[in-house]
């Protein structure tokens, strides 16, 4: 099964916070001596400037005319006829429509490997492909880099016509200044998320300029390979590219199919179709001419679907939505290091973050909040406790504590009450918006922020409400119990005095 690959998954991030591992210096800086100046697009930077204004190639995000231009080369260059076709649409901008009646399990696309970019594609410029491959540089880097020297060349490169029909700013987090992260997404914690991509992608920048760009001018000059580029390439990639499980996990970017929305309602997936040999995907329902047809990005959060493609699915219609609950030890713990040393033994910190869904909670969340309460009396469960924590562990996760449970509970309804609150906060300051984030150019930027951030805001507080509401109910419950219970044992008491 494939997914638009989510970048933790695929997203290798080293210490340093960068893609790249120690690279092999097996070329020299003379390598390129006596090869000239490619011939790149220009642009140039300034502190005002935005993304749209600086990179020369890619469209507008609802162009239509680039599209057709795409299907057209496509087919020229060995793309089967098609049963859908590039529209505008209500849902994305634009997307793929059906042309035919389309069957329930049938199998579209068809689009063959040498259309496909991987890094195994040729570049038009092969020393700059040399350089990157012979240090060893991973997927990601590699294919970012890949696609900034395709698109500098223009009508030179055999990937113009796809380039051309990307979008020039790709809707995500990682084109929202520091600035309107704090300001709309100040109650979600997406907002970390985002702020350690954005981290990622200048420290991997940085680190590529400095090991391999700065050395190495004529191929990769620093006009067109700089931040603002890396970013719009790494843009692309979170929001386009693939993992091919029957191409053993290639990652790769599949021009034309990329055309097509995700729905929540779908559960079907790019593949590599080995009879046919083209990258397909089969539908899970019919679809009538002029329809809309969707895929499916994954199994995402509505938080994770806005981080890496720039949308929020309409509240309550994702039912992979979720909320990153956090949940910190307190400092005043007489047994705070002893816990937080257990807790780094197992790669979690003293302040950690757990998603919560409609459905309930996971068990290292509970064996987190155990781990919390617990008094210095249970010393000797603290390590089985932190351990359960920890998704990288097979320990024992279903631990009851019954002499803490009640502490337990409430210490999670408190951290999500406490975040309840943030949300309040937020959308009462925002007042009330509806507005058709389906058509972000009728919107200038402040209001298609923030009316995306009021989506997810309300979309993750309807999910800690519920958990509220199942927390209150169960230590209300275990709270009437005890009661009775005492009543039972004082009437007895009484009656035997």
């Amino acid at each position: 099964m494939t997914t638009m690959v989510e970048a933790l998954g695929m997203f290798m991030f080293t210490n340093t916070t960068t893609l790249i591992p120690a690279f092999n210096q097996t070329i020299h800086k003379t390598t390129h001596l006596g090869l000239s100046r490619r011939n790149h697009a220009h642009f140039t930077l300034s502190a005002t400037s935005s993304l749209i204004e600086t990179i020369p190639w890619g469209c507008e995000n609802d162009s239509i005319e680039n599209s057709s231009s795409l299907q057209k080369w496509l087919s020229q260059s060995g793309l089967p006829s098609q049963k859908m076709s590039i529209d505008k649409v209500d849902v994305g901008e634009r997307g793929l429509v059906a042309l035919n009646n389309i069957r329930k399990g049938e199998k579209l696309l068809f689009v063959p490997p040498q259309l496909v970019i991987t890094p195994d594609s040729e570049w038009s410029c092969p020393e700059a492909g040399e350089v990157l491959k012979k240090n060893s540089v991973p997927d990601w880097p590699l294919l970012a880099t890949y696609l900034i020297s395709e698109a500098s060349l223009m009508k030179s490169s055999r990937w113009f016509s796809y380039i051309s029909a990307l979008p020039r700013q790709p809707y995500s987090l990682l084109y929202w200044s520091q600035a309107e992260l704090d300001r709309y997404l100040e109650a979600s914690q997406i907002r970390e998320r985002a702020i350690e991509r954005t981290n990622n992608v200048i420290g991997t920048y940085n680190d590529m300029r400095v090991r391999i760009f700065s050395k190495y001018p004529d191929f990769f000059p620093e006009e067109v390979f700089n931040i603002e580029s890396f970013k719009w390439s790494f843009g692309i990639l979170f929001s386009r590219m693939v993992r091919l499980p029957s191409m053993d996990g290639k990652n790769a970017l599949v021009p034309w199919a990329d055309m097509m929305n995700h729905s929540c309602e779908v559960e079907t997936f790019l593949d590599y179709d080995k009879s046919s040999k083209g990258i397909v995907f089969p539908t899970d329902r019919p679809y009538q001419p002029g329809e809309q047809v969707f895929i499916s990005y994954g199994k995402k959060s509505n938080g994770e679907l806005l981080l890496s493609y720039g949308f929020v699915p309409k509240e309550g219609t994702n039912p992979s939505d979720s909320v990153e609950l956090s949940l910190s030890l307190k400092k005043s713990d007489e047994s705070y290091k002893e816990k937080l040393e257990l807790l780094k033994k197992y790669g979690l910190s003293g302040s950690q973050c757990f998603p919560i869904r409609v459905t309930g909670w996971p068990l290292e969340l509970m064996a987190y909040a155990y781990l919390a309460v617990s008094p210095s009396s249970m010393r000797g469960k603290f390590e089985e406790m932190a351990a359960a924590a920890s998704n990288k562990t097979t320990s024992k996760k279903d631990l009851r504590y019954p002499e803490i449970e009640e502490q337990a509970l409430q210490f999670i309804l408190d951290s999500c009450e406490s975040s309840i609150s943030k949300y309040n906060k937020f959308l009462q300051v925002s007042g009330s918006l509806d507005l058709d984030v389906t058509s972000p150019k009728q919107l200038n930027r402040r209001l298609f922020l923030k009316q995306l951030a009021v989506d997810l805001c309300n979309s993750e507080r309807r999910i800690l409400f519920r958990a509220q509401y199942i927390l209150r109910r169960r230590l209300r419950d275990m709270r009437t119990g005890e009661l009775k219970g005492l009543k039972i044992f004082n009437g007895f008491w009484n009656f035997f005095q």
